[in-house]
């Protein structure tokens, strides 16, 4: 059976060596000292090792069940997530206005990494409602905030979001779901959505739905989608639960992945909702939490490859298969270690430089949003909707690969059920495709992120990473690893938005064609700078004498890889690129 053990020390460099929390400005860093932090993170492992882990096969083996209109979790799987709820970590970045710890969103997103490495189909129950409780947070009424948020923050009650009709994925403009509004105020909610994550289990006493629907009044399209708060069980004015809301699950779907978590078909029967935000600015409301779950489904994207690539490791050190072609080096053996071969090592490098990278410049994004919540700073504000949609799509297209390059090195052991591994594959693919398939993110990059404000935050990207370059280019241990191919990274990806700009108003095809290339191509310029920070960091803790000479010197060695083998990508995506829509457009509908 796969194991886990959190990576508390390579979470505590991207922390402390890397973003020198406690230096920083942002309101509440100066309390992450690295006691603090280790503390956090080793008991999120702790519990993640001994008590979630051991359950994510048992969740991908038994599934969950719909009885008489009650959907059943998988055995364990109710007490781990008393465990969870009883030991704080669900309400770890909440407002404590509302029973939250008030920590900074960053350490949320370190210990959500942890959670979901140890069972990512699990933590879904608690990260869902962490978005609704953002979007309550953000929209709701004083009296819905009392009302829901505590309960919510506790995770006593859980929430959904609840936007895909089966006509009506992307295209919400299509939605048919109906509000009728009553006069008391409340709206009469009637209508089916479909792939609804946690949308029904048995784990809480309480779901709240948010649900998006048109009200009359609203016109065609988006701009007139409200959204509402729409409960399980309605709730008395008193704070406790009354009767059963006129809404049902259809069916529970069976999957290719995160079995432990509940994916629903939700009907509304005229059910009570009560409007969340203005009406018809839905989308706005619900945005609020389809950002923050866009970051979540970022960190699956690398939190499972990380477990995956962790058991691939202990397999390669422990399987013997051949011998050293530079000589024996395993002598009183039949074999040498598998992972004295170069395409294991190539292998496992690829997926050790990844996941260390992704989670640099997912915790350094996770910073931005702390710098634009606590601060209200508007730059780090559009620079992290600039990089959303990377941190979501290129993440979660290079988790899964990175998943099955894990399941590789295990050999036909990878494809038998028994050693866990295509477990890892099959959870990592939902998260290429839900909040959005990576193929819309990468349109919202090109079409909408790149020209936001003027191009002024894609410009402040290529300044920091100008600024970077230039501060550092006199330190020769850096510049030939790390500087120059972060340069020509960088100047591929500043051809690509030329391009862009030069082609895409008269050709609307051409930047279409290449959209999903540029979010590769950004999302490797953006871990090239993750670890051309992260090698400086390193030099400057072996220069002042760390202990740890072996932890920082394969820090280094790590990101050469990456540069070395990764970035050359660039060049390929750039050409692509400027092939422009000719060859992608040149078949006929028809002739497919």
């Amino acid at each position: 059976m796969p194991s886990y053990t959190a990576p508390v020390k390579d979470m505590q460099f991207v922390l402390h060596d890397l973003l020198n929390v406690t230096a920083s400005d942002i309101p509440g860093y100066a309390d992450l000292d690295a006691a603090f932090t280790a503390a956090v993170l080793e008991e999120a492992g702790k519990l993640a090792t001994d008590v979630l882990a051991p359950l994510n096969p048992v969740g991908d083996r038994e599934g969950c069940t719909l009885e008489n209109g009650i959907v059943r979790t998988p055995t364990g799987f109710k007490s781990a997530f008393d465990r969870l709820r009883d030991g704080g970590w669900t309400a770890l970045d909440c407002d404590p206005d509302y029973g939250g710890q008030g920590l900074p969103y960053l350490m949320g997103t370190a210990v959500g990494e942890i959670l979901v490495s140890a069972n990512m189909a699990l933590n879904m129950y608690q990260g869902l409602t962490h978005g609704a409780y953002s979007a309550i947070h953000a929209h709701g009424t004083p009296d819905q905030k009392a009302t829901f948020l505590p309960r919510m923050v506790s995770c006593q009650w859980t929430g959904t979001m609840n936007l895909t009709e089966p006509h009506c994925g992307t295209d919400l403009g299509l939605m048919r779901t109906k509000a009728e509004p009553q006069p008391d105020g409340s709206y009469r909610i009637t209508g089916q959505k479909i792939f609804i994550s946690a949308g029904e289990h048995d784990m809480a006493e309480n779901i709240i739905h948010l649900v998006l629907a048109k009200a009359p009044g609203g016109g065609e399209g988006t701009k007139g989608i409200s959204l509402f708060i729409v409960p399980k069980f309605l709730v008395n004015p008193d704070g406790t639960l009354g009767n059963r809301n006129a809404l049902s699950v259809g069916k529970i779907e069976h999957k290719m992945g995160i079995h432990g978590n509940a994916t629903c078909v939700m009907n509304y029967d005229g059910a009570t909702g009560y409007l969340l935000g203005e009406l018809h600015k839905g989308m706005r409301a619900m945005f609020t939490m389809m950002n923050e779950a866009r970051i979540g489904v970022g960190v699956q994207g690398y939190a499972v490859a990380e477990a995956a690539y962790q058991n691939a490791l202990a397999y390669a050190k422990d399987r013997l298969q051949g011998r050293d072609v530079t000589g024996v080096k395993n002598p009183d053996g039949p074999a040498d270690p598998l992972i004295v071969h170069p395409d294991i090592r190539r292998n496992l490098m690829d997926q050790k430089s990844f996941v260390e990278g992704a989670r640099a410049f997912t915790f350094w994004g996770a910073s931005l949003i702390d710098r634009a919540h606590r601060t209200g700073d508007a730059s780090a504000e559009g620079l992290i909707s600039l990089l959303t949609p990377v941190i979501k799509g290129f993440q979660t297209d290079r988790g899964f690969d990175m998943a099955v390059a894990a399941q590789q090195v295990y050999g036909g052991h990878g494809y038998i059920e028994e050693w866990g591994m295509s477990q890892f594959a099959r959870d990592a693919r939902i998260a290429m495709i839900y909040e959005g398939a990576n193929g819309i993110q990468a349109l919202d990059l090109v079409a909408r992120k790149l020209a936001a404000d003027g191009g002024k935050h894609v410009m402040a990207f290529f300044d920091l990473v100008k600024t970077f370059l230039k501060e550092n280019e006199g330190d020769e241990r850096l510049k030939a690893g790390f500087l120059d191919p972060l340069k020509n990274a960088s100047k591929s990806l500043q051809g690509a938005a030329m391009y862009f700009m030069q082609n895409g108003m008269k050709t609307p095809n051409a930047a279409l064609s290449g959209s999903y290339d540029f979010m590769h191509l950004m999302g490797h310029v953006c871990l090239g700078l993750m670890w051309a920070r992260m090698a400086k960091a390193a030099y400057a803790a072996l220069d002042a004498g760390a202990p740890d000479r072996d932890f920082y010197e394969s820090k280094i060695a790590t990101g050469r890889y990456y540069m070395a083998r990764q970035l050359p990508a660039c060049a390929m995506h750039l050409a692509r690129i400027e092939s422009g829509a000719e060859p992608v457009m040149a078949l006929k509908a028809e002739a497919f």
